[in-house]
């Protein structure tokens, strides 16, 4: 009988430690919400450009869309001051979630090389976004790996044009 209370009471405290460990999750993941999360029109945006620092998160209320810039992937652009046979390209990783759809990467490049499957807009949710300036370059001095964390990146989101079928009237 004896051990029976026992083991009783060492599951009884299993179970209440348990429940005090899922309250203290979930006290630390409220506290761990980005403070970076802005709710934007186009009125903060500049010449229809959209800019975000790198880690940055801004809701978009008029196109029902929460974007975050991810970081940049690749970026291969001459740096200043250096003679380069070829301009390169900087690879910026954007994430995407609509109202109703899940999150979705997307890898928006500073120039169209479809041959290297570089592309500088990409479509989500019927709108298409484009990146359309990435700061700052690469020193010859340091490269791209100094500039980590660093980036700043502008966009531009435009709704995509329906089908101009001579079939639908």
């Amino acid at each position: 009988m004896f051990h029976k209370v026992i083991i009783l009471s060492l599951g009884i405290f299993a179970l209440t430690g348990c429940d005090a460990q899922k309250k203290s999750k979930m006290n630390t993941k409220a506290t761990e919400m980005p403070a970076s999360t802005k709710t934007t029109s186009t009125s903060n945006q500049q010449d229809g450009i959209l800019y975000l620092s790198e880690g940055e998160n801004k809701f978009l209320r008029e196109y029902q869309m929460n974007v975050t810039f991810k970081g940049v992937s690749e970026d291969s652009r001459c740096p200043e001051g250096a003679n380069c046979i070829w301009a390169g390209v900087a690879l910026a990783q954007v994430e995407v979630m609509g109202t109703s759809t899940r999150p979705m990467i997307l890898n928006l490049a500073s120039a169209d090389y479809p041959g290297r499957n570089y592309h500088q807009s990409a479509e989500f949710n019927g709108y298409i976004l484009t990146l359309q300036d990435v700061t700052p370059t690469p020193k010859s001095q340091d490269g791209a790996k100094a500039l980590s964390g660093k980036y700043k990146i502008g966009i531009t989101i435009k709704k995509v044009n329906p089908s101009t079928d001579s079939t639908k009237k």
